[in-house]
């Protein structure tokens, strides 16, 4: 996978995390109740991923699937 490949995936990852994140003020917001049960729901997983988003174990994973940190020197050449 090219670095601009694996940059844009990481990228789609990190708007998903940053949605999850941003749930909890999206759903104050609009006025929706947080009692309700799907919307709880909702905010469980969201919190959920956020918070497994920043575990160091999440980073090996992406290495291993080839999704790591990409440290391009040659100025995007792979």
């Amino acid at each position: 996978m090219s670095p601009a490949n694996k940059r844009t995936a990481r990228t789609v990852i990190q708007v998903v995390v940053m949605f999850a994140a941003a749930l909890p003020a999206i759903v104050s917001a609009s006025g929706i109740l947080d009692s309700l049960p799907w919307v709880a729901g909702a905010l469980a997983v969201a919190g959920g991923l956020a918070r497994v988003m920043a575990l160091p174990a999440v980073e090996q994973l992406l290495d291993r699937v080839g999704l790591g940190v990409v440290d391009d020197d040659q100025g995007g050449s792979a």
